[in-house]
Parts: C-alpha cells; sequence; structure tokens
C-alpha cells in the first residue's frame, strides 16, 4: 500500500527505489560470485538494432544545470526493426556509470555492493544494425522514464515493441535521472521544483520529435556526428507517433499531449498527474489515452485507477478521446519496468526482504505481468497508430491478470 503523497512523490524522484541509503558509497563487497542478470527476449519476429544520439537544444539554457546558460542537452537511443550482420556486436543494457548508479540502489534494499552484474546485461539490440530491409515509414513511438531513473529502464516493453515494426525512441531527461554523455555523466539533481521538472520534460518531448524530423530528412543531428546507420531515415513515419511512459514518464505524455499535436496517442504507466505540478490531470486528452494502474494507493488503500485515484479520476472525465483503464490488482509501481525482472533474479540468489521486494514489484508473477504489458501497449499502438480497430479490447480480454475498469 502506498499513500497518495508517496506516490506523487515517487512520480518525480523515483521515491519508491531509492533511498537515502542507496546515495551512499558502496560500503561492503560481495560475499558470494556475482549475480548474472538477463532481459527476457521480445517475442516480435523482427530482430532489433538500436542507436544512440546526443542532442543539444541551441533554443535552451538548462535551468536545472550548475553552470549558468548551458545549454539543454539530451542523451536519446532509437530502437527498430534491424538487418543485423552475424557478429553484430549486441548494444550493453546499461552505461558502467549507470549500471554503478543502480549497483547502489540495491544495496538500499540489502543486497552487497558489487553483487548484481548490471553492468554485464544485454539487450537483444545490435549496436548501430542497418534497418531492416523494406523496413520503412514505420510509425514511431516515444519513450518517458520514471523520476530518478535512466531510460533503460523500459527495455523490455521498447524491444516488444521494435520487434513488432515500431522505431521507439527512449528520452533521458537531464537532471531527472542518470545520463550519461560522451564526455560526464550526470544524476538527478536535488530539491528541483516539480512543476518546472514536467514543463522541461514536456519541451525534451517536442525538442526531440524536432530533431527526428532532421533524421527523417537525411540529417544527422548528433552532437558527435557519429552518422545513422543505413535506412534509419527512411524508417521514420512521424506523421503516426505515439509516446508512453511510467511514473513521471507516464506524467510527461500526458503534459506533452496538451500542447503537442504530432503525438497521436499516449500511455502513462502508473504515473500520477498531481494538478499542482502539472495541467494533465484538468486537461484530459482529446486524442486516444491509455491508463495502466497497479496494486492500492492511499490511506485507505483505493485501488490505483480513474475510479479511485482522484487525479486520474479528473483526468479521465476531462478526457474526450479514446480512452481505456487497465489496472493490474497486484502489481505495484515498479512492476511497470524492468526490476520485475531483475529483482526476482538477484533475490534468488540474494535473498531481499519479502516487504522490501512486494513493495516495489507485488505479488504478480513478473513473466504474466511482462506478457500483459507486452500486449496491451502493442495493441494499444497497433490499434491508433496502425489502424487495427478493436486490437486493443481483444488483447486485454486475454488478460487474467489485468481488468479494464470501466
Amino acid at each position: 500500500m502506498r499513500s497518495t503523497s508517496i506516490r506523487a512523490a515517487a512520480v518525480l524522484a523515483g521515491a519508491l527505489l531509492l533511498t537515502a541509503a542507496a546515495c551512499a558509497s558502496p560500503a561492503s563487497e560481495p560475499t558470494a560470485p556475482r549475480v548474472p542478470l538477463t532481459l527476457p527476449a521480445p517475442t516480435g519476429p523482427a530482430p532489433i538494432g538500436t542507436l544512440e544520439l546526443h542532442l543539444v537544444d541551441h533554443d535552451r539554457t538548462d535551468p536545472f544545470a550548475a553552470t549558468p546558460d548551458r545549454l539543454r542537452e539530451l542523451v536519446v537511443s532509437i530502437w527498430y526493426p534491424a538487418r543485423p550482420g552475424p557478429d553484430a556486436p549486441r548494444a550493453p543494457y546499461l552505461a558502467p556509470e549507470v549500471a554503478d548508479f543502480y549497483d547502489r540502489q540495491a544495496a538500499a534494499l540489502g543486497v552487497p555492493s558489487g553483487t548484481a552484474d548490471f553492468a554485464g546485461i544485454g539487450t537483444h539490440a545490435a549496436q548501430r544494425a542497418p534497418v531492416a530491409d523494406g523496413a520503412t515509414g514505420l510509425p514511431v513511438v516515444l519513450y518517458s522514464p520514471g523520476g530518478n531513473q535512466s531510460r533503460a529502464l523500459g527495455t523490455t516493453l521498447v524491444e516488444e515493441l521494435a520487434s513488432h515494426g515500431y522505431v521507439v525512441v527512449t528520452i533521458d531527461h537531464t537532471y531527472s535521472g542518470p545520463v550519461r554523455f560522451p564526455d560526464r555523466t550526470e544524476l538527478a539533481a536535488p530539491d528541483l521544483d516539480k512543476a518546472l521538472i514536467m514543463q522541461q520534460r514536456a519541451r525534451d518531448t517536442g525538442f526531440v520529435l524536432d530533431q527526428l524530423a532532421l533524421v527523417a530528412a537525411g540529417s544527422d543531428p548528433d552532437a558527435q556526428h557519429r552518422g545513422l546507420p543505413p535506412g534509419v531515415a527512411e524508417a521514420l513515419d512521424l506523421s503516426r507517433v505515439g509516446m508512453f511512459g511510467h511514473s513521471a514518464g507516464g506524467f510527461t505524455t500526458a503534459e506533452a499531449m496538451l500542447t503537442e499535436e504530432r503525438i497521436d496517442a499516449g500511455a502513462n504507466l502508473d504515473g500520477s498527474m498531481p494538478p499542482e505540478y502539472g495541467q494533465a490531470a484538468p486537461g484530459g486528452s482529446s486524442r486516444p489515452f491509455l491508463l495502466v494502474g497497479g496494486g492500492t494507493s492511499g490511506s485507505d488503500a483505493h485501488p490505483h485507477h480513474h475510479g479511485a485515484a482522484p487525479d486520474w479520476a479528473a483526468f479521465w472525465d476531462a478526457s474526450t478521446g479514446w480512452k481505456r483503464d487497465l489496472h493490474l490488482p497486484d502489481a505495484e509501481h515498479m512492476s511497470f519496468t524492468d526490476l520485475q525482472v531483475l529483482l526476482p533474479q538477484i533475490d534468488r540468489a540474494v535473498p531481499i526482504a519479502d516487504e522490501a521486494l512486494t513493495g516495489r514489484i507485488g505479488t504478480i508473477d513478473p513473466a504474466r505481468s511482462l506478457a500483459v504489458q507486452r500486449r496491451s501497449i502493442t495493441a494499444f499502438f497497433d490499434e491508433h497508430l496502425k489502424g487495427r480497430t478493436g486490437a486493443f479490447d481483444g488483447a486485454a480480454a486475454q488478460d487474467p491478470d489485468a481488468r479494464l475498469v470501466p
């Protein structure tokens, strides 16, 4: 059970995973061999590739940077159906510095520092592989992570979409989570104005769409000018754009859609939308929107869906487009990230206290939870970006672990 205030704080600060202890330097050595961690493979037919871009917004200074007048910089990854060679290297899941960040978070759960091999996790995407033959004009989906989290934490869902014929762009919101730049690493800045965070996240979204338009036109907006793999420009269809995110990323999706007409459909994975930090709750959405919640909230342990959560209720009532609310009663806040499959792997080797584990990922079977999310999110975008009418409701009817909230 989580109180409304705790959930709202977690949306913007990652409070359900990170604690003060996690910010401290590692204090102990691993007592057992390092635990290897893996991500489940995507289920779609297409092999996938990925590349990273370092983007600089020359029209905006960063209000969170310690250096005055520093331009806003972002790091994003593009995921797509690929034609990998037989020896194509797989992209790493986390940069070493970001892996260290998650190692410190695991230490806060009682896992000795260095036990979990976060740095050794691999993705299923070939690094900078050519786009698959014939993969042109694909719908584009943006992904925004939760507060104090890396864009990598949505990889299991992102790879799934790419394997089913989407181009997916994952965004790190600088100073809102750990970001590895080519020349430095930035972590989340403490005590930031939460309303300003949401404003900047929404502006990041529009800026990324502007940069993707340059890519589609054949330009390379990467600050290091590393070049683009063959076929990337042709793969983008920016007339069909979706967006989804977890926690603060779901809130960001709803906020961005208020001002960004280029986004055709959006989904919020368990993200509160406090009206004191943004306009999404009172503004709603005029375009298709999916809410996906887990577990309970509030001191009375009411379910986290629009029938019980005040901010989601306001958003639901104000929304005039297609809308659905899918609730996973046995899930919890971090069930909508890769931690739902990574934490149980750590727990099998180095037991995590039951309350700490279930407080983050609930009691739902992680494989079933991931399957529900992969089916529902893919079907949602299939319906609204690929024109497959009824795809979402058909997928939702298959899921005994979730229910549609009327």
